[in-house]
Parts: C-alpha cells; sequence; structure tokens
C-alpha cells in the first residue's frame, strides 16, 4: 500500500467529533472516532477531536451534522454512528454485523 499523497487526503471525508470538556467526553469521543478509524480506514481522510464546553457532543462529515447530542437527546451507539457515517461516505458499503446482515443466506435466514 502506498503512502497517500495530499490530493488523496483533500477528496476524502473529514469526520469531525465535537465534544464537551466540562463534562469529560474526551474518551467516548475517542473511542468513537478510534472505531470509525479502524471501520472506514479507505473511505475517511481524517477523524478531528474538537473540543467544546456547554454539554455538547456533535458529529459531523464534511460540516454535514450527522448526530447532535441535545437534538437527539442522548448520544449515538457506536452501530448508528457507523452506519450514519457509512450512509454519508459509503452508501452502497455493507458494514456486516453492524448491519445485521452477515451471517444471513438468500432467504434472510441464519446460516
Amino acid at each position: 500500500m502506498s503512502a497517500w499523497t495530499k490530493t488523496e487526503m483533500i477528496k476524502r471525508p473529514r469526520v469531525a467529533i465535537h465534544y464537551c470538556t466540562q463534562c469529560r467526553w474526551l474518551l467516548r469521543a475517542g473511542w468513537m472516532a478510534q472505531e470509525l478509524l479502524s471501520t472506514f480506514d479507505s473511505e475517511l481522510g481524517e477523524v478531528a477531536l474538537i473540543p467544546g464546553t456547554g454539554g455538547i457532543f456533535q458529529v459531523t462529515v464534511d460540516e454535514r451534522r450527522i448526530w447532535c447530542r441535545s437534538e437527539q437527546d442522548g448520544f449515538p451507539s457506536i452501530k448508528e454512528l457507523k452506519q450514519r457515517v457509512r450512509d454519508v461516505v459509503a452508501p452502497q458499503r455493507n458494514l456486516g454485523h453492524v448491519d445485521g446482515k452477515a451471517g444471513l443466506d438468500a432467504q434472510g435466514t441464519s446460516e
């Protein structure tokens, strides 16, 4: 695998996780960033952690908000967050067990 050029990085989406430092949500934000980078290693150009205050926990993909704690009344599950990121960066991609589709045969029953 070759090193990415600056041009390749610019074309890839940027995820930003804006978290509250007063609420001590850095670990949650960091864990979610790690999960996204592991799942979307070839689709994402960057995952940024942005400290804030006032109870903020917001996730954006290229400045498009996909989660806001105050609007959604809580935090996303990692499953839901991955699905929302996927829907923006790679809509045709199957997330396997995250989508609940892995291990099913053509009739939708367990193999």
